[in-house]
């Protein structure tokens, strides 16, 4: 997108090591630091992820994409990833970034959030430990090996994942796909990226979720 900040590298510190982390956005603004759902689906849906922190850029909202250990450009293998390590890993990622941060979080992105401190979440579809694991067996069934979707995932980290629950206290903002009959704050125009064949991008949903955004931040600093 024309006129928005282009990305840009910055590293953070947690107990397990340094991470990477893209930054976007004028120094000095809120900042919403975003949460990818977790294996394919993260893959899937993480251009359209910058693309919504492109667009806050244009609101004036600082935005930052952090890698978790075992993910993205991370040294640490995905076979040796767990959901601790993730949640401290991503409270370390929010602490590096100074004053409490807005959260987006997608998908079952919202289970690592617990431990971060927020000024507010703001959810797309999350989904509980306990149907991300149905979705990660049947894609064990279909590919008839132990991989899941060709990600190697310990048993410690589904057992840890089975009781997971997205965080319902706070400043919390839900938004669902039109269509999705559960309970929402808002329903969005936009196909559910995470369930593609490949990564995609729709305009449409990207814009109609950083308009909510905006408006959500800005509506509590009003």
């Amino acid at each position: 997108m024309a006129g928005t900040p282009a990305v840009r590298i910055d590293h953070y510190e947690w107990p397990g090591g340094r991470e990477a982390m893209l930054r976007l956005g004028p120094p000095g603004a809120p900042t919403v630091i975003a949460a990818l759902p977790f294996f394919e689906e993260g893959n899937r849906t993480r251009a359209a992820m910058v693309d919504v922190l492109r667009r806050l850029a244009a609101h004036g909202i600082a935005g930052a994409l952090p890698d978790l250990p075992g993910t993205g450009e991370s040294l640490t293998d995905t076979a040796d990833a767990t959901l601790s390590a993730w949640r401290n890993a991503f409270a370390a990622a929010c602490a590096h970034l100074g004053e409490p941060v807005h959260i987006c979080a997608w998908r079952s992105g919202a289970l690592i959030d617990g431990e971060a401190p927020a000024a507010s979440r703001w959810y797309l579809a999350p989904q509980s430990g306990e149907a991300l694991i149905r979705e990660l067996s049947r894609l064990r069934h279909l590919s008839g090996g132990t991989d899941i979707a060709g990600n190697a995932i310990s048993e410690d980290l589904i057992a840890a994942l089975a009781p997971a629950e997205p965080i319902t206290t706070g400043r919390l903002r839900v938004a669902r796909l039109q269509g999705d009959a559960k309970p929402a704050d808002c329903l969005l125009p936009g196909r559910p990226l995470w369930r593609g064949s490949e990564p995609d991008t729709d305009s449409a949903l990207q814009q109609a979720v950083a308009d909510d955004i905006a408006a959500w931040i800005k509506s509590m600093l009003a």
